[in-house]
């Protein structure tokens, strides 16, 4: 009952409601595609953004702009090209870019935080960088307002490129064989998931962000057995996982987004299990 009280006493103030809502678009954005992620074996697309995304945070925080997204976003969605592009090339695979692209951003990332910042606590700003912070409670309502448009944009895209969507995931050279450009499709993907990168960054930090891309897709695909349905169940969790790790971070005090993981983990558990018993 005393949490009860507490949570209650919480959903007051309008920055948590604030949080909640962000967080609820993030969760629902990044389980729209992680099942083509998965089912593509992209899955650390995701990882190699993030750690982008660190870079440019990085340069941001020196330059000391207000609003990281400046320079966040048109940084994450070029490396998203350009990992496309280096994965078409022969002598370059696509897991040997990510891997390269993800270790020299976040190594150069650190490496401008030490060097130029001016911070007294520069561990404290990586740490928080990395694996998430309060800083999703400290949302204005222009970045609410700007996450909300973003993530109608990615929800309308899906929603009406579904069926191509579900081609490229599947067969690429069927798709091309039907007339449509698998690769524009293949790019638009790429920027749609950079996009949603630099939106759940202030939620679950930039190391964290592959497990919301990932964990519900997974758990999903072990109890469902259609691309619509794993889809749909996968949004489902990840709001669900989302929502209780942000209300059990705010009661409890711990990180926002090591808890979020932590409750996809109890959920993919679950479903593990849940999908044992159904086979059997």
């Amino acid at each position: 009952m005393q949490l009860v009280d507490k949570l209650i006493y919480y959903m007051q103030y309008p920055f948590v409601k604030y949080a909640l809502v962000v967080g609820i678009l993030i969760a629902l954005c990044s389980s729209l595609f992680g099942a083509t992620l998965v089912l593509k074996r992209f899955s650390f697309i995701g990882d190699g953004l993030s750690h982008v995304a660190f870079g440019a945070m990085a340069v941001g925080s020196v330059l000391k702009l207000t609003n990281n997204t400046i320079i966040v976003m048109p940084v994450t969605v070029a490396a998203a090209i350009l990992i496309l592009m280096s994965g078409q090339n022969a002598k370059l695979k696509g897991d040997a870019a990510i891997a390269m692209m993800s270790v020299g951003a976040l190594a150069v990332g650190y490496l401008i935080m030490n060097v130029f910042s001016t911070s007294a606590n520069v561990s404290g700003d990586v740490c928080s960088t990395l694996f998430g912070s309060t800083s999703i409670l400290t949302l204005t309502m222009g970045e609410v307002w700007l996450c909300i448009v973003m993530s109608i944009c990615v929800i309308a895209f899906f929603c009406l490129f579904y069926n191509r969507i579900f081609a490229v995931t599947f067969d690429e050279s069927f798709t091309r064989a039907i007339g449509k450009n698998a690769g524009a499709y293949n790019l638009a993907l790429a920027v749609i998931i950079a996009v949603i990168i630099v939106l759940a960054m202030n939620l679950v930090g930039s190391l964290l962000i592959t497990a919301l891309l990932v964990f519900p897709a997974l758990s999903a695909m072990r109890v469902m057995y259609s691309f619509r349905s794993v889809v749909l169940y996968s949004a489902v969790l990840s709001v669900v996982g989302t929502l209780a790790g942000m209300l059990v971070s705010i009661l409890f005090s711990t990180p926002v987004g090591s808890t979020i993981v932590a409750c996809d983990m109890v959920i993919f558990a679950f479903n593990s299990i849940a999908g044992k018993v159904m086979r059997r």
